[in-house]
């Protein structure tokens, strides 16, 4: 086809010596810091770069259960800053009492909302306060602390990987391997060796549709190779976590040695929360709708991702409330856990907006069946698929089964989020950009 008779989206037909006389191209600008680097490269004004930063990025940040007449004041005083925001139709008219909104604006457009919102009405002044947290928690890049009863974990330099070993007869996966405890501890060993971060024994399967254990049965399991692992505990530099939904078993890991106590539960099992607030441990707090026996019964949800994360944030709040710090909890959205296959990949893509939560996120999809057919060690090319995947969008440590290579694997997320998102670039891009314009 000759190149003169091509037509471009606005209809117009670019002479072959003219179509590409000024090299238009989108430019894939995947952080503030790039976007930066390329404002600079046009040779811009210094504070000009500043301002502009600021301008690259919109930030949709949805709210829920927004009364109407806040959701009216909402929509207009984001179109005064310059942004927007979409609600039901029903506020239009005043036929609904309550709306779903999402606002749409920039970091800048933002500080310029917030302020106005807190003399607002309507508990507009909570929205303020909700939305500067979510947005300060979403951007915020840099390491932190997750403090266990004995050790503790640094998060969010780079993606972090927890071991899974378990101890069960009917794991989907590495079941019946490991059920003596010489056995699991060399495993534990080796899995450290091959650069796991955390180690996550289990002494319940949790697979859909397991038969539940008593906790004694399950300590009988773990018990062992808690006792056994101290033996090595100068080899052994790293958190071990447990998991269990079983607030005595709990109690007794961390009496053993246990740094983090892995609950599907949420931490909504009987004496879990006080277990964890008295005895100074970290908690992982999973969502999961009903139980490992019956949770793949109904998989159907009004908004997964809504949903998700609301049960997220008020198990949270729960803890919060019992005395649990916020820097010994962390997210585990539950891939498997209630949802289909298509479910846990949207939460895999979108694992990123739990950070919103200011929450350290977890996610285990090794050798989960979301990875496809096949027995489970046939599903490690896609399990390392996802590890990457969910690491780039957010996730800051992986649950895995197949430590080494996965470890090798995240290893050009590291390089690649240093390059595109340097220690806490986003916040610190931004404040400077604040700064500038004032």
């Amino acid at each position: 086809m000759d190149v003169t008779a091509r037509r471009t989206v606005s209809g117009e037909t670019p002479r072959a010596e003219h179509r590409h006389a000024h090299t238009a191209r989108v430019l894939d600008t995947s952080s503030l810091t790039e976007l930066a680097e390329e404002l600079k490269r046009t040779q811009s004004d210094p504070e000009g770069v500043g301002i502009m930063t600021r301008k690259g990025r919109i930030y949709p940040i949805r709210l829920d259960e927004v009364s109407l007449r806040a959701a009216v004041l909402l929509k207009q005083e984001m179109l005064a800053v310059g942004g927007d925001a979409s609600h039901a139709r029903g506020v239009a008219d005043l036929s609904v009492e309550h709306s779903a909104v999402v606002l749409l604006a920039t970091w800048g457009q933002y500080q310029r909302l917030i302020p106005k919102l807190r003399r607002q009405p309507f508990r507009l002044r909570e929205v303020a306060v909700e939305v500067d947290e979510a947005l300060r928690n979403y951007t915020h890049r840099g390491p932190r602390t997750i403090r266990g009863a004995h050790r503790s974990l640094v998060i969010g330099d780079r993606p972090r990987v927890m071991g899974v070993v378990n101890v069960t007869p009917d794991s989907f996966s590495d079941g019946g391997q490991y059920l003596d405890p010489e056995r699991a501890i060399a495993q534990v060993l080796r899995l450290a060796q091959e650069g796991a971060d955390a180690i996550d024994i289990g002494g319940e399967s949790t697979r859909p549709g397991a038969t539940p254990i008593a906790p004694e049965e399950e300590w009988r399991r773990i018990g062992p190779v808690l006792a056994g692992l101290q033996e090595h505990i100068d080899r052994l530099r790293i958190p071990i976590s447990v998991d269990t939904r079983h607030a005595e078993v709990a109690r007794r890991a961390i009496e053993a040695g246990a740094d983090i106590i892995n609950d599907v539960t949420g931490l909504d099992a009987p004496g879990m929360r006080r277990v964890i607030q008295e005895h100074h441990a970290a908690a992982i707090l999973m969502h999961m709708r009903g139980t490992p026996a019956t949770m793949q019964l109904d998989t159907s949800y009004s908004d997964l991702r809504a949903e998700v994360f609301r049960s997220l944030a008020h198990a949270t709040d729960r803890a919060i409330a019992e005395g649990i710090p916020a820097d010994r909890l962390i997210v585990d959205p539950g891939l498997g856990f209630g949802k289909s296959a298509e479910q846990s990949l949207e939460l895999l893509t979108h694992v990123g907006e739990l950070r919103s939560l200011g929450y350290p996120v977890v996610l285990g999809a090794s050798r989960k069946s979301m990875l496809g057919s096949g027995s489970s060690e046939s599903r490690t090319e896609a399990g390392l698929a996802a590890a990457v995947l969910a690491a780039w969008n957010g996730a800051d440590l992986l649950r895995v089964h197949d430590v080494a290579a996965t470890v090798r694997a995240l290893s050009i997320v590291t390089r690649s989020r240093a390059r595109t998102h340097p220690e806490g670039e986003e916040t610190e891009a931004l404040a400077r950009s604040e700064e500038i314009e004032r």
